[in-house]
C-alpha cells in the first residue's frame, strides 16, 4: 500500500526538499503541498491522505489549530509535526491537538521516514528531545493552566487572536473567517476580557508565547 502524504509548511524550500527525499521511498507518495493551515484542511478533505507532515508556525491558521480541525473531521488521518520548536508549550499543545508524532526539523530523513511508518502502524513517534519533554510533563502532571489559550479561549477566538497578532484588520479577519465585522469585534472583546489584556501589542506577545503564531509567520 502506498502511503499518501500531504506536506504543510510555509517555506517552499522545505516542502521541495521533503518531496524530493520522500520520492525515493517506494511506499510513499506526496500527493499535495500547502503553505498554510486552511489550505491544508481543504486538501485533506479532498485527497484523504494517510499522513500530514505539519509545521506549527504557519500564517492564517497555525499547525496546532489545523491539526485539531483535521482530526475532528477526519480522525483516521495521522498528523506528524515537523517543527523547529522544542519548547514544551508547542510540543504539548500539538500532542493534545491529536498529533501522532513530533519531530524537530534538524532530524535526519531516515527518522522522518521511520516516524511516518510508525504512525501509519497506529503508534506514536516522538524524537528523542521531544520524548524527554513528554516524560517530564507526565512526571510533573502538567495540565493546561488558566493562562493557556487552549484552555481559556474557544477555537474561533484562537483563530481571531492569531489573525489579529498577524496584523490583519477587522475587515480582513471577517473576510478570512466568512463572518461579519461585528462578529469579529465581539470575539475581540471576549478575548480581551477573558485574558485581561487590552492592547494589540500585548495580545501579539501572548499569541507568540502560546504558539498561535510566530514572528516568522
Amino acid at each position: 500500500m502506498t502511503i499518501k502524504i500531504i506536506l504543510a509548511d510555509d517555506h517552499q524550500i522545505v516542502r521541495q526538499g521533503l518531496r524530493t527525499l520522500l520520492a525515493a521511498e517506494p511506499d510513499m507518495e506526496v500527493v499535495a503541498e500547502a503553505d498554510n493551515g486552511r489550505a491544508t484542511l481543504r486538501l485533506v478533505q479532498e485527497l484523504k491522505p494517510q499522513v500530514v507532515i505539519m509545521d506549527i508556525s504557519m500564517p492564517g491558521l497555525n499547525g496546532i489549530e489545523a491539526t485539531r480541525q483535521i482530526l475532528f473531521e477526519s480522525p483516521e488521518v495521522k498528523v506528524v509535526a515537523l517543527s523547529m520548536h522544542s519548547d514544551s508549550l508547542f510540543v504539548l499543545n500539538m500532542l493534545k491537538a491529536g498529533a501522532s508524532g513530533y519531530l524537530l526539523k534538524d532530524c535526519a530523513l531516515e527518522e522522518l521516514v521511520k516516524a511516518i511508518r510508525t504512525v501509519v502502524a497506529q503508534k506514536t513517534y516522538l524524537s528523542h528531545g521531544v520524548s524527554d519533554i513528554v516524560i517530564k510533563d507526565f512526571v510533573s502532571s502538567w495540565s493546561a493552566t488558566s493562562s493557556s489559550a487552549f484552555a481559556v479561549l474557544t477555537a474561533r477566538e484562537r483563530e481571531v487572536l492569531q489573525l489579529m497578532a498577524e496584523g490583519k484588520s477587522t475587515t480582513q479577519i471577517a473576510d478570512s473567517l466568512c463572518v461579519s465585522a461585528k462578529t469579529v469585534e465581539a470575539h475581540r472583546k471576549q478575548i480581551m476580557d477573558k485574558l485581561g489584556i487590552h492592547s494589540v501589542a500585548e495580545l501579539t506577545k501572548y499569541a507568540i508565547r502560546q504558539g498561535l503564531t510566530s514572528l516568522e509567520a
